[in-house]
């Protein structure tokens, strides 16, 4: 079938996701019929190397062959069989080495980062319910924050595009200031910037503890908000405000988990275990090293004994079909060995090295060029209102999957670019760049 006869097809059976339909009319989809390594290719051949790691979730790069052959074993053994009343070895596996990491307990599994977000929500609220503070029912989360766009989710999410259409549907929070680098004042380090949002978020929380059931956040990176990268410090000091008053934190670790950020989970940067600074995490994305559905809560045993009663009503009454589905589990146990038996985050320094090294030699009108880990990201100074989608039809043009958020360019590859592939990317970025000022 020819390419042009798949993409109308696909125009006229699928609706694609966090899509405006009729922008396809000047920007056409892209056929994708295998990936290797870093790269996919389209139908008819041409390659595109894969700078946003297929939506944050793609970490060994595509076509991985310890993931897939973990798949392929899994596949010959059990498909699938349901949570409730049953379990199996790759759930009971995958939830101890995740305790193990995080130090935090009981791991309860969901399909994708939405749905992680809501259960988190949930068993918050459920907790303080079931140990007798019913009143404790609102949620805070920063300004410019992302959790997911299922209902619960967007009640604690501030991106106006995603959240403002459906605002008489969700319930609303409060957003505290958001310790985001780039809004400091002049002259203010990062550091005390984070801690000035740190002192606001305390003063909140002093007057309204008593109704607060949870504090969610995104560890280091705001994702959505543009790559807004932040102190460590806030963690901390965020944690100690919250266990002051009786607050949950969520961590949601869902893009910026498993070596994003240059530690395994972004949360250890601020000291010590995830356990150390949340009450729960969020994990899904790059889980399953980005080849099947997966999220898991983990959380603390004090939440957990909260809902261990005789009574089924004060049990979690949550679920999902696919909820630890083993292929899932397969592929999540392979991509937990890569990172044992791999030196993944010194290789991802030296690879983040040189990304930061090539920015610094871009003669480019940019401005908070800043990295964390795996992540690269930068301002592009421009006039152009359609910059976001012009850059990003200018480098596939050139063979590079860029997904610009308004001006901010930002780099997430996999963790195997080699070094043709970083001249690849950092070429082919500043060429689309250029053509779309």
């Amino acid at each position: 079938m020819s390419q042009s006869a798949l993409l109308q097809r696909s125009l006229q059976a699928v609706w694609h996701p966090c899509t405006q339909m009729k922008h396809h009319e000047r920007y056409p989809l892209v056929p994708i019929a295998r990936g290797e390594g870093a790269w996919l290719f389209d139908t008819e051949g041409k390659a595109y190397l894969d700078a946003v790691s297929s939506w944050w979730v793609n970490l060994f790069g595509h076509n991985q062959p310890v993931i897939k052959e973990a798949i392929k074993v899994q596949l010959d053994q059990l498909e699938h069989v349901m949570l409730a009343g049953f379990t199996h070895e790759p759930v009971v596996a995958l939830s101890e080495k995740l305790s193990a990491l995080t130090g935090l307990g009981h791991a309860f599994y969901g399909s994708d980062g939405a749905s992680a977000t809501e259960i988190a929500l949930k068993m918050s609220f459920h907790y303080w319910r079931n140990i007798g503070q019913p009143q404790k029912t609102k949620f805070i989360s920063l300004q410019n924050s992302y959790h997911g766009e299922t209902l619960g989710a967007l009640s604690v999410t501030d991106v106006a595009i995603f959240k403002d259409t459906y605002a008489p549907l969700i319930l609303q929070s409060a957003q505290m200031p958001s310790p985001d680098s780039r809004l400091a004042e002049i002259g203010e380090s990062e550091e005390a910037y984070a801690l000035r949002c740190a002192e606001a978020l305390e003063h909140y929380v002093a007057q309204h503890h008593a109704e607060l059931a949870a504090l969610i956040i995104e560890p280091l990176v705001q994702g959505a908000a543009g790559m807004g990268m932040y102190h460590p410090v806030y963690l901390r000091r965020a944690r100690e405000v919250c266990s002051r008053y009786q607050v949950h934190v969520i961590a949601d670790e869902i893009a910026v988990g498993f070596g994003r950020t240059g530690t395994l989970f972004a949360s250890e940067q601020a000291g010590g275990k995830v356990s150390d600074i949340a009450d729960f995490i969020c994990l899904s994305k790059g889980i399953t090293g980005g080849y099947l559905p997966l999220s898991v809560v983990l959380t603390t045993d004090v939440v957990y004994q909260a809902f261990y009663h005789d009574q089924t009503v004060k049990g979690f009454l949550h679920s999902h079909s696919y909820t630890g589905n083993p292929l899932a589990c397969a592929a999540a146990l392979a991509t937990l060995t890569l990172f044992e038996t791999r030196d993944v985050l010194s290789d991802n320094r030296l690879t983040a090295q040189q990304l930061w090294a090539a920015v610094a030699q871009y003669d480019l009108p940019l401005s908070h060029v800043r990295q964390r880990g795996m992540i690269t990201a930068f301002e592009v100074d421009t006039h152009n209102a359609q910059f976001a989608r012009d850059c990003y039809a200018a480098a596939l043009k050139h063979g590079l999957l860029l997904r610009p958020i308004g001006n901010t360019v930002y780099w997430m590859p996999p963790y195997c670019l080699t070094a043709a592939d970083i001249a690849h990317l950092v070429q082919t970025t500043r060429a689309a760049i250029v053509e779309s000022l």
